[in-house]
């Protein structure tokens, strides 16, 4: 029996380490968090210093009497959760499941996952840290706080689901605010004028830089055009000409977010993906020699390196490319202000295993990330690139332009990472003093200065950062949280905030101007790193954050808008009764509308380059249809499975009918009739005695439901009259619907499982006498009748040379399998629904 137990996150990790430990160590995993604060209650004691009341984590109890069991007998148990905040709170609250006075713990960080490095974290190993729990149990309270306190008042005003966070928000507000910069952005015309020259066979050009001694701006085209007209034809004097060699220092090697943005940019990876290769590089990777931790730990905001992972990077890049490549010394880099520095920068954990010779060996997109970090490091440790930088100018009729170019004269890191377009120069060619040159072309040009550009998710971790907003390891998951919440959308890559992220924004920091402010949400990340260096007490930070919400709290509740009922004013005029000052913006089941509050008219809206709402033109139909059941105008309403027809007298009369929009006209509708019921079939639902209807899905699918829905949930599948072509099967042919839409099968599933993928019409095949033909549904052929028979003779056509007819594809319409093909599940009733399964009776609308 093993004398030791080592408690990890993953069960990756977990089977990396145990390769090396041997027999002394029984290595488990906790899966991550065991503990946490409960779901559906606040679990904070705010009158008793915000003590947390934690509880085992939905179906981690068998977790945890796993690790019980697998603690008894062992003289030590090692706590080897990642060496962050977040690591440090599992390994307390393993020890608190487990016992804290039961059993001699320890507490080991694994920076890499090498066998050096997990020998001498085991033979090294510390205390646990109240420090770094109490920050991140502060950290975990004060989101908590901010999340279940504010969140309820949105679904009261707003909609339920919505969330607020003390982070989450603040990104939002960021991309809110980035987005108002763009509406209200005015471009502005400016002129630019280039010479095209060329000097001993290489062309170049040279942009209008001044005019004397004074930088020229050219406002309108009549100022190019000046400009070009004094100096076309004119003959140019080469002026002073500058060169002289630039440095280009290398890039420091990774942290979490330069990881995450470069991986963006270069490999076209989100940072929530980036982040989870990263942990498989790090846990360990199956290779042929082994299972081993490729880089070291990838949530860290330093650039600092061990000096002997160095020393190697530089070892390798003497013997690749030679001395002249590596420094006389390593090259250190100095952190940003703000950084924890508690892990070293993201490295390979050795630089021996070349990108080159794991190739094929690993998942494609590891390997593309571990040749990125791998190349990225090893250029940290490796010479300046330097470039010649010339510049030349050329003067005519008292006009200066000034052209610029490099070339490299040693490309040092470049030569292993080269990250963007400043890495490829423009080469001028030999110019000197005195040097007479004809322009071949003077071109004006005009521009428009542009708005700020919106984030996409690199330059969004790139703002947080420099700002100060959560932590490295929390980006990924904020942006993940800001679209699951749909408070953004992604349109080329960029993130831009959707209605309800821009009204969720304007409620918040209408009402909570303190917790959404960027300086206070910064102030508080530096308040949990001093509380982890024990410079601050955490009831003290807990305190500053709950006096600033506590004192928005009951206002909030008062005074925020309710969007549901009031809504938010507008100042654009009803297009009914022309009032400009009654439009107001409501959020129903459907969305957000426009709401007149004097003639009560609704309408949607989109919103201008401004952001201004524009009334929709509402649907119109081709011709007035009135409802056959009571008489009165049948109009068409929205709902949340698109546009339908309903009868004016609602709620009198529920009639109802599908659309599709007509193809001739942007707003024109066309009215689906629904096929009659079945012949034979008992018009009244055996359940309830009402009337039975054809109601059709929104997916274009049709079945029979009692009109008393939803009181009475009795429902069926349609038939077709068809009997199943399969031999010695009883059964017949009915419409099914599912997420893909209208299907065809056999009545007798499981027993049979014939499906048809076309509409089944009981008519005899001309050919063969086939008793059914399909109706397909094939772009080629669709809408024609097709004979589903292979054997039939209009197949004559597979003889060589012959052209086959348009129904060929027809042939694959017909899928048999037998019952022994899976295994026969319980056939469904027929008969019934439950309200649990009764969607297809909601889908009338």
């Amino acid at each position: 029996m093993s004398k030791n137990l080592l408690i990890v996150e993953s069960p990756a990790k977990a089977k990396t380490i145990g390769k090396y430990l041997g027999p002394d160590f029984e290595v488990v995993a906790s899966v991550g968090h065991i503990i946490d604060l409960p779901r559906k209650r606040l679990g904070v004691d705010i009158d008793n210093n915000f003590r947390p009341e934690y509880e085992p984590i939905e179906g981690k109890q068998k977790v945890i009497n796993e690790l019980k069991r697998a603690a008894k007998g062992k003289d030590v148990v090692f706590l080897g959760p990642d060496p962050d905040r977040e690591g440090e709170a599992i390994a307390w609250h393993i020890a608190d499941s487990l016992g804290l006075d039961k059993y001699n713990f320890k507490r080991v960080l694994f920076h890499e996952l090498t066998p050096q490095a997990i020998k001498e974290a085991i033979n090294d190993p510390v205390t646990l840290s109240q420090n770094r729990f109490d920050s991140q149990q502060t950290r975990r309270i004060l989101d908590r706080l901010v999340g279940y306190l504010i969140s309820p008042i949105l679904w009261d005003k707003l909609k339920r689901g919505l969330s607020a966070g003390r982070v989450q928000s603040v990104a939002l507000k960021i991309l809110v605010e980035r987005e108002r910069a763009i509406q209200i952005f005015v471009p502005v015309e400016y002129w630019s004028v280039t010479g095209y020259f060329e000097s001993h066979g290489l062309p170049f050009e040279a942009p209008l830089h001044s005019q004397g001694d004074k930088k020229i701006e050219l406002k309108t085209g009549h100022e190019a055009d000046e400009v070009v007209k004094a100096v076309t034809g004119e003959e140019f004097t080469v002026g002073e000409v500058l060169a002289k060699d630039r440095k280009r220092s290398p890039y420091p090697p990774f942290t979490t977010s330069t990881l995450q943005q470069a991986a963006y940019h270069q490999l076209r990876l989100d940072p929530t993906k980036t982040m989870k290769l990263a942990q498989q590089l790090y846990e360990g990777v199956e290779l042929p020699t082994g299972t081993v931790g490729l880089i070291t730990y990838m949530r860290t905001d330093s650039v600092r390196i061990n000096p002997q992972a160095g020393s190697e990077a530089q070892n390798y890049v003497k013997s690749k490319f030679g001395p002249e490549y590596a420094p006389d010394t390593l090259n250190f880099y100095k952190n940003k202000k703000g950084a924890q520095d508690a892990h070293e920068a993201v490295r390979p954990t050795s630089v021996g295993r070349t990108p080159e010779s794991l190739k094929g060996k690993m998942n494609p997109q590891l390997w593309d990330l571990y040749d990125l970090i791998w190349r990225r490091f090893v250029a940290s440790q490796m010479s300046s690139a330097v470039y010649k930088q010339t510049t030349a100018n050329l003067e005519a009729k008292g006009y200066l332009f000034r052209a610029t170019g490099s070339v490299i004269v040693f490309n040092g890191f470049l030569a292993v990472y080269a990250a963007d377009k400043e890495d490829d120069k423009k080469v001028l060619p030999a110019l000197s003093p005195g040097q007479k040159l004809i322009p071949q072309k003077i071109v004006p040009k005009q521009h428009f200065t542009q708005p700020p550009a919106r984030f996409n998710e690199a330059t969004l971790v790139k703002e947080l950062e420099e700002r100060g907003i959560g932590r490295p390891s929390t980006y990924a998951s904020i942006i993940s949280v800001l679209r699951e919440k749909e408070y953004v959308e992604g349109k080329k890559g960029q993130l831009k905030p959707t209605e309800m992220g821009m009204m969720v924004n304007d409620l918040l920091v209408n009402c909570f101007p303190k917790i959404m402010d960027v300086a206070f949400t910064a102030d508080l990340e530096e308040d949990l790193d001093e509380i982890e260096e024990g410079n601050t007490a955490h009831i003290e930070v807990l305190n500053k954050l709950y006096s600033a919400l506590a004192a928005s709290l009951s206002t909030a509740k008062e005074n925020m808008p309710n969007v549901k009922i009031t809504g938010i004013p507008v100042q654009i005029p009803c297009p009914t009764c022309h009032l400009d000052d009654r439009m107001v913006i409501r959020y129903g089941r459907n969305g957000f509308y426009l709401s007149c509050g004097h003639c009560g008219q609704t309408t949607d809206f989109s919103r201008d380059d401004k952001g201004v709402p524009q009334p929709v033109a509402p649907v119109s139909l081709n011709e007035e249809v009135f409802c056959e059941k009571c008489g009165k105008p049948m109009v068409v309403k929205k709902g949340r499975f698109g546009t339908f027809l309903a009868c004016a007298g609602y709620p009198d009369c529920r009639n109802t009918k599908r659309l599709t929009t007509d193809e001739n006209g942007e707003h024109k509708v066309n009215i689906v009739e629904a096929p009659p019921l079945p012949e034979g079939l008992d018009p009244i639902c055996p359940q309830c005695g009402k009337e039975l209807l054809v109601k059709q899905t929104k997916r274009g699918g049709w079945f029979i439901a009692c009109s008393g829905y939803p009181k009475c949930t009795f429902a069926l599948s349609m038939p077709t009259g068809v009997k199943c072509p399969k031999k010695d099967c009883p059964g017949s042919i009915e419409e099914k619907n599912s997420k893909k839409g209208p299907f065809f099968s056999c009545n007798e599933y499981p027993k049979c499982r014939v499906i048809l993928r076309g509409l089944p019409i009981k008519e005899k095949c001309p050919d063969c006498g086939n008793d059914y033909l399909v109706e397909s549904s094939q772009a080629a052929t669709k809408g024609q009748k097709l004979c589903p028979n292979p054997s039939c003779p209009t197949n004559e056509y597979l003889e060589e040379g012959k052209t086959p007819p348009a129904w060929y594809e027809a042939r694959s319409y017909t899928k048999t399998t037998t019952a022994k093909s899976r295994p026969a599940k319980k056939a469904p009733t027929k008969t019934t629904r439950s309200k649990k399964t009764a969607a297809p009776a909601a889908d009338q609308a």
